[in-house]
């Protein structure tokens, strides 16, 4: 999970959503659902601006892997239905983020504070540190660990993907600092477009961290290149 940022939607777009959340009636969560599965012309609008703001090949908000296919209401319609057709309260997930792990959840502090992190609202990474040998996460907030449990982000297949990905940045990092201005241009793209941008993510962050040299075992080499790319 990446921190992503959230354009403001074109006006014609906005007062089509303005106007929905209208008519939707208050507390009523059968018919804004409802109401949001008849307005396909607005989902579709939705899904282009959430695909243009996603990471990647408009790869899913949550694990980060598979593409995106579906809006996820952040906070349930279940739980407020006046947000149904709220933009901030959209994200782009995959078929599988959204159906089998987050659904309608949507944990709260004893304040009633929401305990999930918004990747539009927050950096993910000041919740979350990524083992990048292991390709796991630990959490380092209260936030950080329901985030783990509510959007599976410890699935085995995710872990895994993200150990293939760290091996996949060593070699892409490698090749932007030593190529030419194609070369360059090439290996800058493969990263930011690759599966798990959070593996990328978290290794600039990693390397610019007092520890960088524990962390990376001791590769002077990958944590001077991952500060030269950060800073290019």
């Amino acid at each position: 999970m990446i921190r992503v940022h959230r354009p403001d939607l074109p006006e014609p777009l906005a007062a089509k959503l303005t106007t929905k959340s209208a008519e939707v009636p208050k507390g009523d969560h059968e018919s804004a659902r409802k109401a949001w599965k008849s307005a396909r012309a607005v989902r579709k609008s939705l899904t282009e601006v959430l695909r243009e703001m996603a990471a990647g090949c408009r790869f899913c908000m949550y694990c980060g892997e598979t593409l995106g296919s579906a809006i996820d209401h952040h906070q349930p319609i279940a739980m407020n239905p006046a947000r149904t057709f709220d933009w901030l309260n959209h994200l782009l997930a995959c078929d599988f983020c959204n159906s089998h792990y987050k659904r309608d959840q949507y944990p709260v502090d004893a304040a009633g504070h929401c305990l999930l992190i918004d990747p539009t609202a927050e950096d993910p990474l000041d919740h979350l540190f990524l083992v990048l040998s292991l390709g796991k996460y630990r959490a380092l907030t209260d936030k950080g660990a329901a985030t783990i449990k509510v959007c599976g982000l410890d699935r085995p297949l995710l872990e895994r993907g993200r150990q293939r990905a760290f091996q996949q940045v060593k070699y892409a990092v490698a090749a932007w600092d030593r190529g030419d201005d194609r070369a360059k241009s090439q290996a800058a793209w493969t990263l930011r477009e690759q599966p798990h941008a959070d593996v990328f993510h978290a290794m600039l962050r990693q390397a610019d961290s007092p520890g960088a040299r524990e962390i990376f075992d001791g590769d002077d080499v990958l944590i001077a290149r991952l500060r030269r790319f950060k800073d290019s």
